[in-house]
């Protein structure tokens, strides 16, 4: 078992900034996946950005230039740096794990950006 906490979510201004953060700990596979996914009320969770192990980083095209995804991997953690919010960022923000035959979401955490 994987367990996720994230951390970092909040009220924030149009243009403003947050990060995020998320600790894995349990039984972690060294080859394995970790990145974030949203879910606006009344639509269905999407991607916003993943990053293996090695480094490779996969985004969602309306986050592009404006988010970064990034790991530490000795502390098993990952961030996600946004910038220049949006109102249509807005969303509760999930943590996403997956490794040798086990994928885990983590609790979410509110993001809230206001016009």
């Amino acid at each position: 078992q994987v367990q996720l906490v994230e951390s970092g979510g909040g009220l924030v201004q149009a243009g403003g900034s947050l990060r995020l953060s998320c600790t894995a700990s349990g039984s972690i596979s060294s080859g394995n996946t970790m990145g974030w996914y949203r879910q606006a009320p009344g639509k269905q969770r999407e991607l916003v950005a993943i990053i293996t192990s090695g480094g490779f980083t996969n985004y969602a095209d309306s986050v592009k230039g404006r988010f970064t995804i990034s790991r530490d991997n000795a502390r098993n953690t990952v961030y996600l740096q946004m910038n220049t919010l949006k109102p249509e960022d807005t969303a509760d923000y999930y943590c996403y794990y997956r490794g040798v035959g086990v994928g885990n979401w983590g609790q979410g955490t509110q993001v809230t950006v206001s016009s």
